[in-house]
């Protein structure tokens, strides 16, 4: 019998397995995908975007608006199966929250069905500083002037970036704005043994073949193994939470690669698979305990789910209107605003804009070629004689009625399992708080000298930024897990990932999701040493 057994291995699971490694836990976790190396995400040859999702014909979701009848297949809502998870191939931007996405309810009233977190931003602020420190942060000395208090600056200086940034910072403090250097979870020198960013020119969407990238698998699973108190089981579907006569998890029934069942045990499990797969692997674990899932007697699980709202677009930018000092094919822009946080009065019902990036848009030949012939609006070759830049808006998506997760009564996957079917609802919010931040994007641009600002989404959905489900809450009968993420009906039992997250924020939420993940692992370790865990 493990200590702990954590299923998934990515922005959750990571922090649990370190912590309760280093602290002398026997650790299991249990990775759906494969593992794969650094050669594997090499940009020739490595592992093309789409293949760590999915094939929706062995493993799909299902998804169905107010607008359809008949729900379609689909890797909506999908992040990555393979060890690392989603980390593996995000673009790293580690963002905080600001201090009132804690407190939507209290500072914006009823809205859809906000609510206040079970915690504030000062008591989660340690967890957010030790997360940039095992992870690896760059981000230097300029930070964000409207984030919350910080205990510690980050621990690597920012990337290095486009000489056009120089440009675009003083253009923004001509406005009053507030420019800062992205922060990222990417190495901008050696840290914790791993290199420096190499400056690839496809990084988000890809695994990093030097290493230099925070993922779950790189920086955090790679030391829990080291302890040699921690197994990382990649290739095991777990399809079941098991619950002993006392109604205490007792462990997982895993299918191998070979779809052979094997039963694993552990005093603790977590579930940390992602929002949507964590309330489809509850739901599945029905007993007579718990007819309508696991955890679920407040009937929550599921509901709440939220993605991420986003408004992106490209800009053209004539190399002729650049200085010789500014000719440069350097990949990184790099830099973030958050003036436009909160909107002012009569942009849209609720005063919440978002967080604004700049970036170089995509210049992958093959890509842009798609799309060209796809029909789709395609940023200019920067061998035309173009500079490409980008921007994106994370906005909040916002709980509501009309967005959730159940099992599908009709589709199973490859192992007979019924898939996840998503109910969808875009907030009208987000197309007008998208619109105005858009403008304001578009009026940079056009005064750095971008020939042309064309929007690609405007308030539409991140499919791959997920949260709810498993709202966490003080009162059992409206949440399925406490502060600490332990589920309100199985004292041993712990939802680990953005399934927590009440409210989504306006910014991208990884590094939330990899603080919260460290305070529950502080948690559950002074338990164990408590001897408050019965096994």
């Amino acid at each position: 019998m493990k200590d702990v057994v954590i299923v998934g291995s990515g922005a959750g699971g990571g922090p649990l397995a370190l912590v309760c490694a280093q602290a002398g836990l026997e650790v299991l976790v249990l990775e759906k995908g494969p593992r794969c190396s650094r050669q594997a995400y090499a940009r020739e040859g490595g592992i093309p975007p789409g293949d760590f999702t999915p094939s929706i014909q062995e493993d799909p979701h299902t998804v169905v608006t107010r607008q359809t009848t008949t729900p379609l297949l689909t890797d909506f809502g999908w992040i990555a199966t393979c060890v690392g998870g989603g980390t593996v191939h995000m673009g790293g931007y580690f963002y905080r929250f600001h201090p009132d996405d804690f407190r939507m309810r209290s500072r914006f009233g009823e809205y859809a069905e906000n609510a206040d977190w079970p915690y504030t931003y000062e008591e989660l602020e340690p967890y957010y500083t030790r997360a940039e420190w095992e992870i690896g942060v760059s981000g230097g000395s300029v930070t964000n002037p409207f984030d919350g208090p910080r205990s510690k600056g980050y621990p690597m200086p920012p990337l290095d970036a486009h000489p056009i940034a120089e440009r675009l910072d003083g253009i923004c403090r001509e406005r009053g704005l507030h420019p800062y250097p992205t922060p990222r979870s990417i190495n901008s020198r050696e840290y914790r043994g791993r290199p420096a960013c190499a400056y690839c020119e496809a990084c988000a969407s890809y695994g990093c073949p030097v290493g230099a990238r925070g993922s779950s698998q790189e920086a955090l699973l790679s030391r829990a193994e080291a302890t040699g108190r921690c197994e990382v089981r990649p290739g095991s579907m777990v399809r079941e939470i098991t619950v002993g006569r006392d109604g205490r998890a007792t462990g997982c029934v895993v299918l191998d690669e070979a779809g052979e069942e094997h039963e694993v045990r552990g005093r603790v499990v977590c579930v940390c698979c992602s929002a949507i797969e964590s309330a489809r692997l509850l739901l599945l674990s029905r007993s007579s305990r718990f007819p309508d899932g696991l955890a679920n007697r407040s009937g929550k699980v599921g509901r709440h789910l939220q993605f991420h709202g986003v408004t992106m677009g490209f800009a053209d930018l004539p190399r002729s209107r650049l200085s010789p000092e500014e000719i440069s094919s350097h990949p990184m822009l790099g830099r973030s605003l958050m003036d436009y946080y909160f909107l002012p009065e009569g942009v849209s019902d609720l005063p919440k804009g978002g967080l604004l990036r700049f970036g170089r848009s995509l210049q992958d030949p093959a890509i842009l070629e798609a799309m060209r012939r796809a029909g789709l609006p395609a940023p200019a070759r920067e061998d035309d004689g173009f500079l490409g830049l980008s921007f994106e808006v994370f906005h909040d998506f916002l709980p509501n009625a009309h967005t959730f997760v159940e099992l599908d009564p009709e589709v199973k996957d490859k192992w007979g399992l019924p898939v996840a079917r998503i109910h969808l609802d875009r907030p009208k919010h987000l197309v007008h708080a998208g619109r105005w931040v858009l403008e304001r994007a578009a009026e940079i641009f056009a005064q750095l000298g971008a020939e042309k600002v064309v929007p690609t989404d405007v308030g539409g959905i991140s499919s791959y930024l997920v949260h709810g489900t498993c709202r966490a809450g003080r009162d059992p009968e409206t949440s399925v897990v406490d502060a600490y993420c332990r589920t309100h009906d199985v004292p041993n039992l712990y939802v680990v990932d953005g399934s927590f997250m009440p409210t989504s924020g306006g910014a991208a939420p990884t590094l939330t999701i990899l603080a919260n993940s460290f305070r529950t692992a502080e948690h559950l370790v002074c338990r164990f040493r408590a001897g408050d865990v019965a096994g």
